[in-house]
């Protein structure tokens, strides 16, 4: 089938399939089930509308049993045995992942990405968000800063793979060092430890623009009554920053910190993309790569390894957006 007819019968069979389910629910609850007339029609109404709602979010709850809750389930029990499936072993997948070395360096990494990346992305688009704010071609930087969001984290290790190539003629970060200080040519992906940073700083130039969008938003806000009152009390513009607008979108700047730290603890491609592990720079998703087709059971539980240190991260994520909308 042609790509395009198959694309167009995709949305009109998932779009006409929803709208088709909700009226048939409807219908089925409002018509059969629990009909608005007769002498119970107040307890019918009543007890139609506890059911409607999840009827609506049947799906939503179906899909996430069968592609989430159940695969979670599988691969905790699939972690439990050894590469060929057929031997129990208990922990003994997790004990041996503590004990290697290359799972201990890729904890850390991971580490230094939650650490790092949400720092320098957040305090970058705090200070992009409040300084594109004051200037009459603000929107036109904001849609610059923004513009790398667009881009895929495989397009733009591509691109920084050009900033940071070997040649001169190509790699930005060499043609600086030789035009300025003749300096030879530094294969920046191979400096040990260091490498990790610049694997970083593509993630940063990406997440920047998030931040700077949502936090821009939570600034403007911000009622000027309490910023006018702050002036006229004598309040420099840093006093203004640190002590008036920052703790009035600190709830903000946790939902977006919280945001990008999953996003980094989650990070593959751009590892992939750039280094596929090597040269100290892997993490606990290429390292769980580097098992997926050779022993399922060590795969299995650097994923659920994963999992859980995520999930405290997201759960805190959750708690505070709904602050948020209390």
């Amino acid at each position: 089938m042609n790509p395009i007819i198959q694309g167009l019968a995709t949305i009109i069979l998932g779009v006409g399939g929803c709208v088709g389910y909700f009226y048939a629910s409807n219908l089925l609850l409002d018509k059969v089930l629990y009909p608005a007339k007769g002498p119970n029609i107040a307890s019918n109404i009543r007890r139609a509308n506890i059911i409607r709602p999840w009827l609506f979010i049947f799906p939503a709850l179906l899909v996430l049993t069968v592609y989430l809750a159940y695969p979670v389930v599988g691969s905790a029990y699939r972690s439990l045995f050894n590469r060929s499936g057929d031997e129990y072993i208990a922990l003994g997948n997790y004990l041996a992942l503590f004990e290697s070395p290359e799972f201990r360096r890729s904890f850390l990494n991971n580490a230094l990405w939650a650490l790092f990346v949400p720092v320098v992305s957040v305090t970058a688009g705090l200070i992009a968000a409040q300084l594109s704010d004051t200037l009459k071609w603000g929107n036109i930087a904001k849609s610059l800063i923004f513009m790398p969001m667009a881009i895929s984290f495989v397009g733009a290790s591509l691109i920084w793979k050009f900033v940071y190539a070997v040649d001169s003629d190509i790699g930005l970060i060499n043609a600086v060092l030789a035009g300025l200080f003749g300096a030879g040519p530094i294969d920046v992906i191979q400096i040990p430890f260091w490498n990790n940073f610049f694997l970083m700083f593509i993630l940063v130039w990406i997440q920047t623009g998030f931040a700077m969008v949502i936090l821009s938003a939570a600034l403007r806000g911000i009622p000027e009554e309490t910023i006018e009152a702050a002036i006229l009390d004598g309040a420099n513009p840093f006093q203004i920053f640190f002590r008036i607008k920052m703790p009035q979108i600190f709830s903000t700047i946790v939902v977006v910190w919280t945001t990008i730290t999953v996003g980094s603890l989650k990070i593959f491609d751009i590892v992939y993309a750039m280094t596929g592990g090597n040269f100290g720079t892997e993490i606990l998703p290429s390292y769980m790569m580097s098992f997926m087709f050779r022993d399922d059971g060590r795969a299995t539980s650097v994923a659920l390894v994963i999992m859980i240190i995520v999930l405290p991260v997201m759960i805190s994520n959750i708690r505070q957006a709904q602050k948020e909308l209390r």
